[in-house]
């Protein structure tokens, strides 16, 4: 790409946080442009305050006490002589106000013009005036009528299924699809709460859900000189909770016409609000090829990478060159597909229960190197915490191929590389879901995930016997120090390694891994560990390093990469990961045990509301209360049939991981409830 020796800015500040903000701060440190970070309390330390040049504090932990404050990056930005703000994405990034507060305060606002966002932020007013452009829609209701029983006769007209979306949302918050009219009263209320805290305005719209949809997005940047191109689609079907998990570029299937077509409607699009900047159109697209628009997001997306992949452009050096006034870098003539390109995110969530986001420091963390065909855009390193107040984004892993075949090869090897201890991620999520059929076939639609379902989350990894072995001697070797109340600590009495004159003492070892817990001997001899295993015998040698294990199991032998936290025992193997718990019988003796009939918080957050009162009977699977943690709703359900005894928590309260939110009384006869 052709570089303009213009100057563009001296220094910006970053009114944004995780990989976003390292990923400006990466393009502005080649181009010779100073940095400012923001952070909150949660942030003090994280990753792209240690990168910038500079950084500011602006407030407490929670988004709407720092990342949201506009009045408090504008002090930041003016206080540190910045000449521009780069919004990122998510926050402020598609907030109107706040684009011309920065303007009123004389700096560059890196994004489109206020007038832009407003028109492209609220759904239904984009969707009529897309209507005006000639733009194809979806059939539904986007008008401004909001009472409930009106918007149930509205979906009802339509026909099920139909989708509920926020009118001012993104990202997935705020949507439901409704399947049947006797479900969309309560639909309505959970779109609209999760609406409002997510966005601060629960205007809704109704559209026809279309079966079987592609979700395809043109990536359109314009200039101040009114030039306005698409740089070609992206897939991102993939998705889950209507949040996109793989995205891919160029789209598969995509014909040179029907690209051109949709290309053109994107372009429409932006020049009906006068675009600057860049912007992503988004379609639903049928199976037929028929396309509708969607909805526009007025500032750079998530997975922008596969589109600088396919295209050599740097999207963000764009930006801050058409934010400076210069000429788009590129004409449409000028730009071209090369290779496929393919997107992973990598978060600190448990698939297994429902995506629930993970918190906790990342003692352990390792991610692919980058090459040519494998880039990393991350905002942690190893000793970050993941905290509950904001995106669990861990890293995007994006990988290029001649052909997507090739891609997808690069990309199971990259997610194979991926190791963490300290939080749950979905990497293991990832590669079943590459492993699919349907993927790797490319058959494409937003449901593909609930189609999959028994392939994704009905696969917990079982370990077989060698591991157990394995992981029995890794434990059976650990330094286990000197008994502290012998007045000779040089005595090999004070030894507690289980060693015993004339004989050889066989150690009892109670070990968990994915639900199952096993109890195994381990019996140290000259020769190595006698590993005893449902009553047979296996002769196993270990070898530990700091992060590998060297295991000869029988004579088969492993490499592992292998890391002891001292919490655990977490092998990896590129494919399954597993993690082993050592039970000490005499340390659990004296933890208290949890009531069976209790339900607690799976995660931070707070208590949203209550479904039943006190002393109501209820069915194995009904809602009992639903939270919000991350900016997710999250409900929580019966464990078995019977009775709500009383709920120790109110809606609006603050809940900590752990925390007793129900006290339930199972029938008799029932398995004892667990957390659900």
């Amino acid at each position: 790409m052709a570089t303009s020796p213009a100057p563009i800015f001296d220094k910006i500040l970053i009114a944004n946080r995780g990989e976003i903000a390292c990923r400006v701060i990466t393009t502005c440190r080649r181009l010779g442009i100073a940095t400012v970070a923001v952070y909150s309390d949660a942030d003090r330390n994280a990753r792209h305050v240690r990168m910038a040049d500079e950084a500011l504090r602006i407030g407490a932990a929670p988004a709407q006490d720092s990342y949201l404050r506009g009045d408090t990056l504008l002090a930041a930005a003016q206080a540190s002589g910045a000449q521009a703000i780069h919004p990122g994405y998510g926050f402020l990034s598609e907030n109107p106000e706040f684009a011309e507060a920065c303007v009123g305060a004389g700096l560059v606002f890196i994004g489109p013009p206020a007038a832009a966002i407003r028109a492209m932020g609220d759904k239904s007013a984009a969707k009529a005036l897309m209507q005006q452009a000639g733009v194809p829609l979806t059939p539904g209701y986007h008008g401004p009528q909001q009472a409930s029983a009106f918007l149930h006769a509205q979906a009802d007209a339509i026909g099920y299924p139909v989708l509920i979306k926020a009118s001012a949302g993104g990202g997935g918050k705020g949507m439901r699809k409704v399947e049947a009219s006797g479900e969309f009263q309560a639909a309505l209320a959970s779109c609209q709460r999760e609406a409002q805290s997510a966005f601060g305005n629960q205007h809704v719209l109704i559209e026809k859900y279309i079966e079987r949809p592609r979700h395809i997005e043109i990536q359109v940047f314009g200039d101040m000189q009114g030039e306005i191109v698409h740089l070609f689609e992206r897939d991102c079907s993939v998705q889950r909770r209507h949040q996109k998990v793989l995205e891919e570029a160029p789209a598969p299937g995509m014909s040179t016409e029907r690209r051109a077509a949709m290309g053109k409607a994107a372009v429409e699009a932006a020049r009906a609000v006068g675009y600057v900047g860049a912007g992503t159109v988004e379609f639903i697209v049928g199976p037929r090829g028929d396309f509708y628009f969607m909805e526009m997001n007025t500032r750079l997306q998530v997975e922008h990478p596969v589109t600088e992949m396919i295209t050599g452009a740097d999207l963000v050096e764009w930006q801050l060159r058409v934010a400076a006034g210069q000429a788009l870098p590129l004409r449409q003539h000028a730009l071209a597909i090369r290779g496929h390109a393919i997107e992973a995110r990598l978060y600190a969530e448990d698939a297994d229960r429902g995506f629930l986001p993970s918190t906790g420091r990342l003692r352990h963390l390792r991610l692919p190197q980058p090459t040519p065909q494998v880039r990393v855009d991350t905002g942690v390193e190893m000793g970050d915490q993941i905290t509950p107040y904001y995106d669990p984004m861990i890293a995007k892993l994006i990988v290029w191929g001649s052909d997507r075949d090739e891609a997808l090869h690069h990309m199971r090897h990259a997610l194979a590389q991926c190791e963490a201890v300290g939080v749950t991620t979905n990497a293991a999520f990832l590669r079943r879901l590459l492993g699919t059929v349907a993927f790797t076939d490319a058959d494409l639609d937003t449901a593909l995930i609930e189609r999959e379902h028994a392939a994704l989350f009905e696969r917990n990894a079982t370990p077989d016997d060698a591991s157990w072995c394995m992981a029995a001697a890794a434990f059976a070797q650990r330094p286990v120090g000197v008994a502290e109340d012998l007045a000779d600590p040089w005595s090999p009495w004070a030894e507690r390694d289980a060693w015993r004159l004339g004989g050889h003492a066989t150690r009892l070892l109670e070990i968990e891994c994915n639900g199952q817990r096993r109890r195994l001997g381990a019996q140290w001899r000259a020769s190595g560990w006698r590993i005893t295993l449902d009553e047979v015998e296996h002769a196993v040698r270990v070898q530990r390093s700091e992060t590998e294990l060297r295991a000869d199991v029988d004579g088969h032998q492993r490499r592992l990469r292998a890391i002891d936290d001292g919490h655990a025992l977490y092998l990896f193997d590129g494919n399954a990961d597993l993690r082993f718990a050592l039970h000490d019988p005499v340390v659990e003796a004296d933890q208290p045990a949890p009531e069976a009939g209790d339900l607690v918080a799976p995660m931070p957050g707070r208590i949203v509301s209550l479904a039943v009162a006190p002393g109501t009977r209820v069915t194995r699977g009904q809602p009992l209360l639903v939270m919000e943690a991350m900016k997710m709703e999250h409900a929580l359900h019966a464990p078995a049939d019977g009775i709500v005894r009383r709920y120790p928590v109110r809606e609006g309260a603050l809940v900590a991981e752990g925390a007793m939110l129900v006290d339930f009384e199972s029938d008799p006869g029932e398995l004892p409830p667990q957390p659900v």
